[in-house]
């Protein structure tokens, strides 16, 4: 299995000062627009509900306006709902145009998510069929993006998605006018020294970005220049690292495996600060869940926290909360 993080909202100092917000985009200047795609909406006048009776592999959840998404990366599909109380054969099938795609994001006028074995960054709009319901339409496309993109989030105070290529260091950034839904890859950046290593995702924190980097350490960067700021090494039964997020005063970092690639090793770890990890200065926190699994993404949804993980049938998909650096409510959702 592959996997970024996601922006928690939590913001830390890092001693420099941050830009200012970036405005909204003009499409005056940029590397390339998107291929349209041409769809027949009238297929979904009866939208597909979702065929499989269980999640395989889900690696990531998020809420976008009213609406639930789960990435299914195994079942090759995204699925939707209004709530997480029906059981999965009552979702709906926003797409199953993909292959083991990892992640979607969204600025509530276009929905971008990662076609990972394709190589391709696959777009998608809201609308309405005959019947007045929700349906969502593959609109646009970008195909040759990397190699593996694996990660996908939208950072609203620079107006940018920003795509990583899990296997080649390089980090796609598409941008779209308000109230255009057309979208354009305005800039592709890079860290050399992850070039040809298995990166499963990065995490904004104000001006900087961090790298997860199966690399045996975590790379902070800028996020306006990519220049390398520091690097954290990590102890080699923790190499295999999936995704950093930061909850109140600690980072929270999910491992599949050891630098063998070893799933024994898969866990969740919690830090103060990065500096500590090579010193085995952590704890370990997976014994809140059941634990024998592999923990993949952390989102924040509303006033919960979601952790996706597989090799624990039954068990896909957790809600929990944190108050006071306590992890409490730990609930298996589906």
């Amino acid at each position: 299995m592959f996997t970024v993080c996601i922006c928690t909202g939590f913001f830390i100092a890092c001693g420099t000062s941050r830009p200012a917000k970036t405005p909204g985009y003009t499409p005056l200047i940029y590397l390339l627009k998107s291929t349209p795609i041409s769809f027949d909406r009238s297929t979904l006048n009866e939208i597909p509900n979702n065929p499989f009776p269980s999640l395989s592999v889900p690696t990531y959840i998020t809420k976008v306006e009213d609406t639930y998404f789960i990435v299914d990366c195994y079942n090759n599909q995204v699925i939707y709902h209004d709530n997480l109380n029906d059981p999965l054969y009552l979702w709906q099938v926003m797409t199953n145009d993909i292959s083991m795609g990892h992640t979607i994001a969204s600025d509530g006028e276009v929905y971008l998510i990662d076609d990972t074995e394709n190589n391709r960054i696959l777009i998608m709009e809201k609308g309405k069929n005959v019947n007045g319901q929700t349906i969502f339409v593959p609109t646009q496309e970008f195909c040759g993006i990397g190699n593996r993109p694996h990660f996908i989030l939208y950072d609203d105070y620079t107006d940018t998605f920003y795509a990583w290529s899990s296997q080649s260091g390089e980090m796609y950034l598409f941008r779209h006018a308000k109230g255009d839904t057309r979208v354009y890859l305005t800039d592709i950046r890079s860290i050399p020294s992850l070039a040809g290593i298995y990166v499963r995702s990065f995490t904004i924190l104000d001006d900087r970005i961090y790298f997860v980097s199966g690399n045996s350490s975590i790379i902070e960067a800028d996020l306006y220049s990519f220049e390398i700021k520091k690097e954290y090494p990590v102890l080699p039964e923790m190499a295999g690292m999936i995704q950093l997020t930061q909850i109140e005063d600690y980072y929270y970092i999910t491992i599949s495996t050891d630098i063998t690639g070893n799933q024994d090793y898969a866990t969740m770890l919690r830090t103060k600060s990065l500096e500590d990890l090579s010193d085995g200065k952590y704890e370990d926190v997976y014994q809140n869940f059941i634990g024998g699994g592999t923990p993949y993404y952390i989102t924040h949804i509303d006033d919960k926290w979601y952790l996706t993980e597989h090799r624990i049938p039954g068990h896909s998909i957790w809600s929990f909360q944190v108050e006071d650096n306590a992890i409490l409510n730990v609930t298996s959702i589906y």
